[in-house]
């Protein structure tokens, strides 16, 4: 644990989409995602309001900045999952709840659900915790918490594998919760993998 400080910034209040994803697909000219058309992973047009999945980082990143935004920090990132609630450890309590997110179930029909199926956090986020894990700017180090800057740590200058936050829907109730990291290749996918984007303060809100 320690303190950090951030500049304001604005967050998207859902993962990016489906049918945002493919907007920019079409758009661009960009290759669609991994898993696009299986429906066990709800991965496609027939799924347009589901959160995009099998995207890398590097992917997450172009995305983002063709709308004009970028990916979080790993501190921001976690800074608005807590929304201001620093003793928790999931974004709305101390216990993994299965009606406040979704993660794995066996019972439960594979790949997420919609975006905002469940009720946001206190600064009106929604699926912080579990349906899709979600990429940061960051390279992860193990040991970057004993050495990160107080003010806006942007992670380290480099590395191996790019961090992803509060875990998806095939995950264990542990990796949903507010500390847990985990980490990728860059150009690596996941069936749960998505992402969400930030504004500076300065820009228009979306």
């Amino acid at each position: 644990r320690h303190p950090v400080t951030l500049n304001p910034f604005y967050m998207d209040t859902r993962e990016v989409s489906n049918r945002e994803y493919h907007q920019f697909c079409m758009a661009t000219g960009h290759k669609l995602p991994e898993f696009w058309g299986m429906e066990i992973y709800k991965s496609g047009l027939d799924f347009p309001d589901h959160p995009v999945v099998g995207v890398s980082q590097f992917n997450a990143r172009e995305y983002a900045e063709w709308a004009g935004k970028r990916l979080p920090t790993e501190a921001e990132w976690e800074y608005a999952a807590r929304a201001g609630m620093e003793e928790i450890s999931y974004p709305y309590g101390e216990k993994a709840e299965k009606s406040r997110a979704r993660f794995n179930d066996p019972l439960a029909e594979k790949g997420p659900v919609k975006c905002a199926s469940y009720a946001p956090n206190d600064f009106g986020l929604y699926d912080m915790s579990g349906n899709a894990w979600e990429w940061v700017s960051d390279w992860f180090s193990e040991d970057y918490y004993r050495e990160s800057a107080e003010s806006n740590p942007m992670g380290p200058p480099e590395g191996s594998f790019r961090v992803l936050r509060g875990g998806g829907w095939h995950s264990g109730p542990g990796c949903t919760s507010l500390h847990h990291r985990n980490a990728l290749p860059t150009h690596g996918v996941d069936m749960a993998g998505g992402f969400r984007c930030v504004k500076e303060i300065s820009n228009t809100p979306r």
